[in-house]
């Protein structure tokens, strides 16, 4: 079918409600407003069917309701879509993390980061499951990689530095905490962990 210029507004008239929707629908869910936010998706999604916006939104809503099942449901219809997702893909592991489903969880927030290397919500994610696994192995580089685009995160910095404690890294890990607290002066948790840190170096020295 040829496209005439009537076609052509119409199209971008659609495009242009489902921008306004979708982002109605974000800020709805950052304010708590799930009811509006859902409504500014489903139609958002109606609009544009080829999208995963509208569905990752949802997803993102039904978690912050405390849904998880329908969250579920909702970033599985994103992955349809879109099978390189990868908010939808980080939804899903946050899920699987709530039900207790860890070494899911894990693959899914690999999965995410493979996508997105700087999904600090995935980085963190994977972090908390290796800690409830027991598993850290494969995610010390993760975080690593992204200090490396990222140098002053902190928040970051604080993970890899308690890998290196755990580690016996301790020279490492002092590094890190001191880097932080230069930061963030007022920082507590990576006060007591650097204390912590240079008391089992010191005990380390003196055996």
């Amino acid at each position: 079918m040829q496209l005439t210029a009537e076609h052509v507004v119409v199209e971008e008239g659609l495009d242009q409600h489902y921008e306004v929707l979708k982002e109605l629908g974000d800020c709805h869910a950052s304010l708590g407003h799930h009811d509006r936010a859902r409504q500014c998706y489903e139609e958002a999604a109606v609009l544009a069917p080829e999208k995963a916006g509208p569905w990752v939104g949802l997803g993102v809503v039904e978690l912050q309701s405390a849904n998880p099942e329908a969250a579920d449901r909702a970033f599985r219809r994103a992955l349809e879509i879109e099978p390189d997702c990868a908010e939808a893909h980080g939804g899903r592991a946050m899920v699987c993390q709530h039900r207790g489903r860890y070494q899911e969880a894990f693959d899914l927030y690999m999965a995410c980061l493979d996508k997105d290397a700087d999904n600090l919500v995935a980085l963190l994610g994977l972090f908390q499951t290796s800690c409830q696994m027991g598993s850290f192995a494969r995610v010390t580089g993760y975080l690593q990689a992204y200090l490396d685009r990222h140098p002053g995160d902190t928040s970051v910095l604080y993970c890899l530095a308690t890998l290196q404690a755990r580690d016996g890294r301790f020279g490492e890990a002092e590094a890190a905490l001191e880097t932080i607290l230069s930061l963030e002066p007022e920082n507590a948790e990576a006060d007591g962990l650097l204390e912590e840190v240079r008391r089992r170096r010191r005990e380390v020295i003196r055996s």
